[in-house]
């Protein structure tokens, strides 16, 4: 946003301004009351005649004054009541807002701090040419309370900022404070309002970008350069071209926390692809390791669904995967339809798994409360999975034989079945008198007709498909002299 239209100084007193501060600043040493007032009245007149630099110098000088004498209380009424006066220039209270942030690392103690918080925030409440400097104090303010131990109200006054509606800030620090306001909120627990704030930040901003050549930097170089020259003092400047790969992890970090909270694997799935589009975990080969682990674990805790399936395929055919090969064999055998046992599964790769901190096979294993039910529900992937071979090879298959096929007792069996019907992945129906389940779906009429009539039509293509090549080989041998013909002609010569 705009600081507003510069207005024209109706007359200079920076000459009056310069003889002034040096005695003002002396006289504050021995009496500050005296001082003030006097700079008070310079800073009166300075006002009335729109001199916007004398006037910053002038206000200014009276919080610096305030500060060197070590009166705080002081320095707060000031602030107060030099932003209240009429007709104020806005750039000499940003200007002064801005010295005094400068002064918090100073004060002597917390109370004194914190009242010189509040007395910032209060002038620059509901002002929008000094909204950025109202965010960077209440950061401030969040981040005393956080280390005090109360998360709720660091999460209360960071979260009341709106922050990417702030025109005047760079998108970086946008980012940050975003990134900072979702922290929050999902150290004190509440993960529906992160996921919101987190939507706030769009991810093209982390998108990976092509290198540049050395004549494509120089020519960035001089056009940002000419847009500096061209810019107005309202306009905020430029942004440069930063590296954003610290902001793109620390923000993935986040959405892989809430979304398995939320137990949504297959979107966990899709941060850590991202994660894995990311130079510096690529030229990390530990830290890339450790990724496409985690991409295929989740992939395959994913429910079963076309872009589960599409998306699992594409996992496999990395050629990455030769890094983790342990992981990428577990990754193949869900690609294949051949039925693969828990037991077999929950010993070949049961230890291997158990290791990282994704699984636990008993509960109170890791620091993760949710490591144990992921265990549970890769057991119940690889059950579905072995459902769908099933119903994909059998019509119609005795209880007793599917319960052996899936190592599952009845009642499991007819859960699973259950809930994949459901889902609409398979279809099936269960007699339980003869104790039958049938997979084959029933056709109306006008399916039996449509496969009739495509029976029909391929039937008749290749009927006219051999009546053809008869009659080819009938010309053929037409064509061909007959070998008795051949001898006689041989013998007449």
């Amino acid at each position: 946003m705009s600081d507003g239209p510069i207005v024209k100084a109706d007359k200079d007193y920076s000459k009056e301004v310069d003889r002034q501060l040096p005695l003002a600043q002396e006289l504050g040493r021995s009496n500050v009351q005296a001082a003030i007032e006097k700079l008070l009245t310079l800073e009166k007149q300075t006002r009335q005649a729109s001199d916007l630099a004398s006037t910053s110098r002038v206000i200014v000088a009276i919080v610096t004054i305030c500060k060197e004498s070590g009166d705080w209380t002081l320095l707060n009424e000031q602030v107060l009541l030099l932003s209240k006066k009429h007709g104020q220039l806005k750039q000499a209270t940003t200007k002064m807002v801005q010295v005094v942030m400068g002064f918090l690392d100073d004060a002597p103690n917390m109370e004194t701090k914190l009242s010189m918080i509040e007395a910032l925030r209060t002038v620059t409440e509901g002002k929008i040419f000094v909204e950025v400097e109202r965010a960077r104090v209440t950061r401030i303010l969040s981040d005393i309370k956080k280390e005090q131990g109360d998360i709720k109200a660091a999460t209360d006054i960071l979260c009341e900022l709106q922050v990417e509606t702030f025109g005047s800030m760079s998108r970086r620090e946008k980012a940050e404070f975003i990134l900072e306001q979702v922290a929050l909120c999902i150290e004190s627990g509440n993960w529906t309002q992160a996921g919101i704030l987190s939507r706030k930040i769009s991810t093209r901003y982390f998108a990976r970008k092509p290198k540049k050549t050395p004549e494509q930097l120089e020519k960035d170089k001089k056009e940002r350069e000419e847009k500096e020259k061209k810019r107005s003092a309202d306009e905020p400047p430029p942004e440069p071209e930063d590296d954003v790969t610290d902001l793109k992890l620390r923000y993935y970090e986040q959405q892989i926390a809430i979304a398995k909270h939320e137990d949504k694997y297959l979107d966990v799935c899709k941060h850590y692809r991202q994660v894995l589009d990311t130079e510096a975990v690529e030229e990390n080969p530990d830290q890339l390791r450790a990724v496409l682990q985690r991409v295929i674990y989740f992939i395959i805790l994913a429910p079963y669904d076309n872009e589960q399936s599409d998306l699992l395929h594409r996992i496999h055919k990395d050629t990455r995967n030769t890094q983790v090969e342990h992981d990428a064999s577990l990754l193949k055998l869900f690609t294949i339809p051949e039925l693969m046992r828990w037991p077999m599964v929950s010993q070949q790769f049961g230890p291997h798994l158990c290791s990282t901190d994704v699984f636990d096979a008993e509960k109170g294993q890791s620091n993760d409360p949710k490591a144990c039910q992921r265990w549970q529900d890769l057991r119940k992937r690889v059950i579905e999975h072995n459902v769908r071979v099933v119903a994909k090879y059998y019509t119609r298959i005795q209880v007793p034989r599917l319960t052996q096929l899936l190592d599952l007792g009845e009642e499991e069996t007819e859960k699973y079945i259950s809930e994949l019907v459901t889902a609409k992945t398979i279809y099936a129906k269960i007699d339980r008198p003869a104790r039958i389940v049938n997979f084959a779906k029933p056709r109306d009429a006008d399916d039996v007709l449509n496969e009739w009539s495509g029976d029909m039509k391929s039937l008749l293509g290749l009927l006219e498909r051999i009546d053809h090549l008869i009659t080819k080989e009938e010309m053929m041998a037409r064509i061909q002299p007959v070998k008795g013909e051949k001898g006689k002609t041989a013998k007449a010569h």
